[in-house]
């Protein structure tokens, strides 16, 4: 056989092979797929005003693994008569998608599931059917429609504490106000020290200047904790900086540990700032426990304003609902149902209570612009828990 010829059935033999890995490859890609869903409770109501929170719209969500991004996801509902489609998304980078449902019950005995299109290789996939309302009613809820605080909160932090950087400022009742169906959690100037100044420190210790002494809105569940499940909080920021408002939560227990699953753990599930700080002026934190102390995960949001729900909205003139999905495995943070951050690090094993507060660090006092700012508050509308 000549070299022509052999070279010849050589080539052919290395397209046959080729061909025959790439439709193997295709083969196992086309049905190598899984598809996840989850349904969310009421978690998303961005608005200016007051609102009831059972009115609050559910979340739907789908991973698809491989992920493809711009790949097409179909949010389809049965309510006893066949699929019907509800709304198309696109998959981002990490194949995840996100569906806001309508408002209101959904009828008994509808089900949701989630479907992809054949796409780039891919066979059409779709997730499980799940029942539209997984969570039923809230384990804590409370829409604050009374005219002062409830016996489902009470106050906390009503002493100054140096080592937290708070030497200007306490808790205190006085900072906190019930009406018109929001908690209204505020930094006051103190009435009993009005005459007096405090010499505030930097994080490092430098002086930061002198001030006046504040009083903090700063509260807590009394005796309402929960193990994994979802925490919501529909809540309107304060304008300025000079403190930061918070959704977080703290463990029910006290034990000496390293271990999260043991000790639990401090979930910052959003804290604010004030507008105009740098990179936005949002942030989700984890603080693990080591044996040097608690060790910070998570920061600041990247372009948090892409959560806003228009142009003219923004964190401190309308509500927003703020959550975490804790499971065994992961939080995931989310504004109005869309996610902004997830870890699985530090994931606290122990019953977590919420917290709600407006507190001023002394390193923040100089960014206030002038006492004559004060008061400065953040309105809560509504909080509830789910347990899972």
């Amino acid at each position: 056989m000549s070299k022509t010829a052999k070279l010849t059935i050589a080539l052919v033999v290395l397209v046959l092979v080729a061909a025959a890995a790439f439709v193997y490859l295709q083969f196992f890609r086309s049905t190598e797929q899984s598809a996840q869903i989850s349904v969310l409770p009421g978690i998303v109501q961005a608005g200016e005003e007051t609102a009831s929170a059972d009115d609050a719209a559910g979340v739907v969500t789908a991973t698809f693994t491989p992920a493809s991004e711009g790949r097409a996801a179909v949010l389809e509902l049965n309510e006893g008569g066949g699929w019907q489609t509800v709304s198309t998304v696109e998959q981002d980078a990490d194949g995840r998608a996100e569906f806001v449902l309508p408002e209101g019950a959904p009828a008994a005995g509808t089900t949701y599931r989630v479907t992809a299109p054949s796409s780039e290789g891919l066979d059409e996939v779709a997730t499980a059917s799940v029942a539209a309302d997984p969570w039923g009613e809230p384990d804590f809820t409370d829409d604050f429609d009374g005219s002062a605080m409830s016996d489902l909160w009470i106050n906390r932090g009503e002493g100054y504490n140096p080592e937290g950087l708070r030497n200007c400022s306490k808790g205190s009742g006085d900072a906190v106000e019930v009406s018109g169906g929001t908690m209204r959690l505020s930094v006051l100037l103190d009435p009993e020290r009005a005459d007096e100044k405090c010499a505030a420190k930097k994080a490092n210790g430098s002086p930061a200047g002198k001030f006046a002494y504040r009083l903090n809105g700063h509260v807590m569940t009394n005796g309402h904790y929960f193990k994994y499940g979802v925490l919501a909080a529909r809540i309107k920021f304060q304008p300025r900086q000079g403190q930061h408002a918070s959704l977080w939560m703290q463990p029910a227990i006290s034990e000496s540990t390293t271990d999260p699953a043991k000790g639990g753990v401090e979930i910052d599930v959003i804290e604010w700032f004030g507008d105009k700080v740098k990179n936005g002026g949002l942030a989700s934190f984890i603080y693990t426990p080591t044996p040097d102390g608690p060790e910070k995960v998570g920061g600041q949001l990247d372009d948090p304003d892409q959560y806003l729900a228009e142009q003219d909205d923004d964190w401190f003139t309308r509500y927003h609902v703020f959550s975490v999905e804790w499971t065994p495995d992961a939080y995931i943070f989310r504004i109005d149902g869309q996610e902004t951050w997830r870890t699985t690090e530090g994931i606290s094993g122990q019953p977590e209570y919420p917290i709600l507060s407006i507190l001023s660090s002394d390193y923040e006092l100089e960014h206030l612009g002038g006492e004559d700012k004060l008061p400065q508050t953040m309105s809560v509308d509504w909080v509830r828990y789910w347990q899972a």
